[in-house]
């Protein structure tokens, strides 16, 4: 059971392992991109490519969705990347229903572990999997791999790196419950504080300039490349404002007392904006409307730096 990229990867090392896959559950197709133009789930088109049975139910409580799960007669059922499920669906299966986390439970449970981990300035982070219980990843832990954070490393890199290792972590999951050597123990809840992942939200995205460099530097790198820091570009001039994404920026501790977000060049190729201390050297961008660009393609038509402050 899985929807994005995230899950394909697991999918395709069962597949490849030996095992053979009942079914797979994903959620309908959605309306995506300008068009709105239905799109499918990256699970459903690799499922569709290898002939398995797929299942995409509107409800997960909905009688027929139900039989079909029983019917299917799996062993396990595996999640990476899905809904949060009714007892009535993982309880199902004979041996169990398992999830693998973007994250070391207990720490960083909810749906956006690896965006939340790169915000916070984490150095480490990793995978986890566990029994799926009738609370959001609160279920009792089988295995958990950790891995370093690159002070550089934005999201999207971090994703593709966990996704391999998810893969492995959930081969070596199903391999345990096989073989019945598996042993899942509670969440040990740590001393201190306890932080979660949230979903990320328009108010999470917006830059407040007045933050610490670093602070908004981790921000930036977390929401990269998708679905992207925002902020306001302001012509003080007209009053007008346009939006902006950040997509790549490096993080600059010069001293300063300017205003946050007063927008300063360097040289005809940079673009920096002040921060509560610090600057930030923006190097990708994307306004609205537009292809995304790097700082010195955007400057090509940026005259006049200092009538522009981002909000």
């Amino acid at each position: 059971m899985g929807t994005p990229e995230f899950a394909v990867a697991p999918l395709k090392a069962l597949l490849e392992g030996g095992y053979r896959i009942a079914g797979v559950v994903t959620v309908p197709d959605r309306p995506a991109g300008r068009g709105r133009h239905l799109q499918a789930p990256a699970v459903k088109s690799f499922a569709l490519a290898h002939g398995l049975p797929l299942a995409q139910p509107d409800h997960l409580r909905d009688d027929d969705f139900l039989r079909r799960l029983r019917e299917w007669q799996a062993d396990v059922f595996v999640v990476v990347a899905f809904r949060m499920l009714p007892e009535a669906v993982f309880s199902i299966p004979p041996c169990g229903t398992f999830n693998l986390h973007a994250s070391l439970l207990p720490q960083y449970r909810g749906a956006a572990p690896i965006n939340r981990a790169i915000m916070n300035g984490e150095k480490e982070t990793g995978v986890t999997t566990f029994f799926i219980d009738r609370t959001m990843d609160t279920g009792r832990l089988i295995f958990s791999e950790p891995a370093t954070i690159a002070d550089d490393e934005n999201a999207g890199q971090l994703h593709d790196r966990l996704m391999a290792l998810g893969a492995q972590v959930v081969l070596r999951t199903v391999k345990a419950i096989a073989d019945g050597t598996v042993r899942a123990t509670p969440q040990a809840i740590p001393e201190g504080e306890l932080k979660v992942a949230p979903k990320i939200t328009k108010e999470t995205r917006q830059i407040d300039w007045r933050r610490p460099a670093k602070a908004v530097y981790n921000q930036i790198r977390g929401l990269a490349p998708a679905p992207g820091a925002t902020a306001g570009l302001q012509d003080m001039k007209t009053a007008t404002t346009t939006a902006v994404k950040i997509l790549a920026a490096t993080c600059d501790d010069t001293p300063h007392s300017l205003p946050p977000g007063t927008v300063r060049m360097d040289g005809r190729r940079g673009l920096k904006v002040a921060c509560g201390d610090g600057f930030i050297a923006l190097a990708r961008l994307q306004p609205a409307g537009r292809q995304p660009m790097s700082a010195a393609d955007f400057l090509a038509g940026f005259r006049h730096p200092e009538q522009y402050r981002m909000t």
